[in-house]
């Protein structure tokens, strides 16, 4: 059940990327009081609404963390910098180097800057590839109360995400939904690799259906202590992730289909 909230003041972190953007847009629209924390300015919001810096500006975080109702974290490292990894001499990772300093210790710094400012609502953006396996599998919709079957190491970070979110839920008293989002792409050569896969098209999340979906997560009345959902637009092939929990929670009601709003970066 969805009730209408009043103007709500909300953290995007992330808020400068693709899905960030998609999010802000919306909210604003909607008539929500945005903040944004990124590496880059942030799109739609004046300079006094962002910050542009990292979570080692702990202090800042903390600021902005404070006088939101909801924080959105979205902000990561997007993926593996290579899969499928080559022999060596071609067999490097970036776990080291990006995803455990923005992937692990990140969300636990909002985590931790959440737990102390008392925010009760925060959205952590997983993904899909958290159960990749099921897909390539074919044993879909996939649901979410499955074990995870990651692709790789960034899939692995998204399943500590999750881990984290429910942690925090359960000893904090936080409302916290994780959701897998779907493929939302950043570039043109990202575009092409959908073209070609079908099971891309059916994962693929529009920005206009990111947005409802953000806004769903920010005037839902009332969230479960923890859950998990997929969030994805309509599928042009076979539906692959179950999205009745998100419908159930945050009315969400995808409008899209691939390749709407795919080259709207």
């Amino acid at each position: 059940m969805l009730d209408m909230k009043s103007t709500q003041r909300v953290l995007v972190t992330g808020s400068a990327g693709r899905l960030g953007r998609a999010a802000v847009r919306a909210l604003v629209e909607r008539g929500h009081f945005v903040l944004g924390f990124d590496r880059v300015p942030t799109p739609r919001l004046p300079v006094e609404q962002y910050h542009v810096g990292t979570f080692e500006e702990v202090e800042k975080l903390r600021q902005f963390v404070a006088s939101v109702d909801c924080v959105i974290h979205l902000a990561a490292t997007p993926d593996d910098v290579k899969f499928p990894r080559g022999p060596a001499p071609d067999d490097g990772d970036n776990f080291l180097s990006e995803l455990v300093p923005n992937n692990v210790i990140g969300p636990y710094r909002v985590m931790e800057a959440i737990r102390k400012a008392g925010v009760k609502r925060v959205v952590l953006a997983s993904t899909g590839q958290v159960i990749d396996g099921y897909l390539r599998e074919g044993n879909v919709p996939v649901i979410a109360s499955l074990p995870p079957k990651p692709r790789y190491l960034y899939a692995s970070t998204k399943v500590f995400l999750e881990a984290l979110g429910q942690v925090y839920a359960r000893q904090h008293g936080l409302e916290v939904l994780a959701v897998r989002l779907g493929w939302c792409p950043r570039d043109h050569g990202q575009i092409e690799e959908i073209q070609q896969s079908p099971i891309g098209q059916d994962v693929f999340l529009s920005p206009g259906d990111a947005g409802r979906f953000f806004i769903g997560c920010v005037e839902a009345d009332k969230l479960p202590e923890y859950a998990v959902v997929f969030a994805a637009s309509l599928p042009t092939h076979t539906l692959r992730y179950d999205l009745g929990p998100a419908r159930r929670l945050v009315d969400y009601h995808p409008q899209d289909q691939w390749p709407t709003g795919a080259d709207a970066f």
